[in-house]
């Protein structure tokens, strides 16, 4: 559809894995890709923000100026009730370090002997398309979406990825436990690709001539 690839600002597979599953109509880089494309390397972005909006937006337009191409960005994360909606934006970072494992175990320690019916929380993601060099300038086209659920005291799954095997969906299964593609059809993430994918496919149309 476009001669111009487009870069999600990412290194992690399976958000790749996702968006070009809603995508196949396009061409879509992870930084790993574009920085083989560029022949360098792209800086990290500090997510330094306090919400996802302005995470995802400031992600995005620091890919599109590193690479001069449109750029899509995602933040999202666990809300908790239960804990004031945490970890939210940290929860990539939420046990420090530790990364998944870690990140979980601490999860269901703070949670320890809080009943079922206090465990509610939700995955919300936010994605944002930037080009700062191109037409959009410095707009930035935003999106969200969002899943309802609740945390279980310990895994079950081995699908997805982060706080999947944890989180427990209404129809009884948790996140890790669904197909790739019943997964892509609830989860939060999806809600919000499948929100912006219109208006990311009307702008690179447009960029190639087409509107």
């Amino acid at each position: 559809m476009t001669a111009r690839p487009l870069v999600f600002a990412t290194r992690n597979a399976g958000k790749l894995g996702e968006l070009r599953n809603l995508l196949p109509e396009l061409r879509v880089l992870s930084i790993d890709d574009a920085e083989a494309h560029l022949g360098r390397a792209i800086p990290e972005v500090d997510e330094d923000r306090d919400t996802f909006a302005g995470n995802a937006a400031k992600k995005a337009r620091e890919v599109s100026l590193a690479t001069g191409l449109p750029a899509l960005a995602d933040d999202s994360g666990l809300e908790v009730d239960a804990l004031g909606g945490a970890p939210g934006v940290y929860s990539a970072r939420f046990a420090g370090q530790g990364g998944t494992a870690a990140n979980n175990a601490k999860l269901v320690a703070e949670l320890a002997g809080i009943p079922a019916a206090r465990r509610t929380a939700r995955f919300r993601a936010v994605l944002a398309l930037a080009d700062a060099t191109g037409p959009l300038g410095d707009e930035i086209i935003l999106a969200d979406g969002s899943c309802e659920g609740a945390i279980l005291d310990g895994p079950r799954g081995t699908g997805g990825f982060g706080y999947d095997p944890l989180f427990l969906l209404p129809s009884g299964r948790t996140m890790a436990e669904l197909p790739e593609d019943e997964k892509n059809a609830v989860s939060h993430r999806g809600l919000a690709m499948r929100a912006i994918k219109p208006k990311l496919l009307a702008y690179l149309l447009t960029l190639n001539g087409g509107g």
